[in-house]
């Protein structure tokens, strides 16, 4: 029988703490950088406001996010070297997080400096970091089983 307070039975199960975790920096960076999109073409600072604290909630739950990927792949596999789509989503994990903390990095400049070019700058940015987040999740979809054999 399965003890409830188990931590690692708990975070490495098979839809393990990763699965859930993953969705929230998803959604909320891609609804940020459309709030963003939309805030430039109709010149409005609610909605700038909006996709500022969109990246900034984003950018924090990237980090549990990440972290319980990295402790899956140590617990699941034991450490053991990574090859193919796993390697290839772990790549693209942890450099779409990174992107996603350093575009609410960009913007928390940005306002401190007020400075409408940066943000201004930042769009191209966000539009890579949320194609890298849609080819890492669906990476991870493979492996989940969820997007085909896995």
């Amino acid at each position: 029988m399965l003890n409830p307070f188990d931590l690692k039975a708990a975070l490495a199960a098979r839809h393990g703490q990763h699965v859930v975790l993953i969705h929230f920096p998803i959604a909320l960076f891609i609804a940020g950088a459309a709030f963003d999109f939309v805030a430039h073409w109709m010149k409005r600072q609610s909605l700038a406001a909006a996709a500022y604290f969109n990246f900034l909630v984003a950018a924090a739950a990237s980090i549990p996010a990440m972290i319980s990927g990295l402790l899956a792949w140590q617990w699941q596999l034991e450490g053991q070297r990574l090859k193919g789509t796993l390697l290839l989503h772990l790549i693209f994990g942890v450099t779409s997080g990174a992107l996603v903390c350093v575009v609410w990095l960009i913007h928390w400049s940005a306002r401190r400096a007020r400075d409408e070019k940066l943000r201004l700058f930042c769009l191209p940015l966000e539009a890579l970091t949320a194609v890298l987040l849609a080819v890492t999740g669906h990476l991870g979809g493979f492996l989940s089983g969820v997007n085909g054999p896995g």
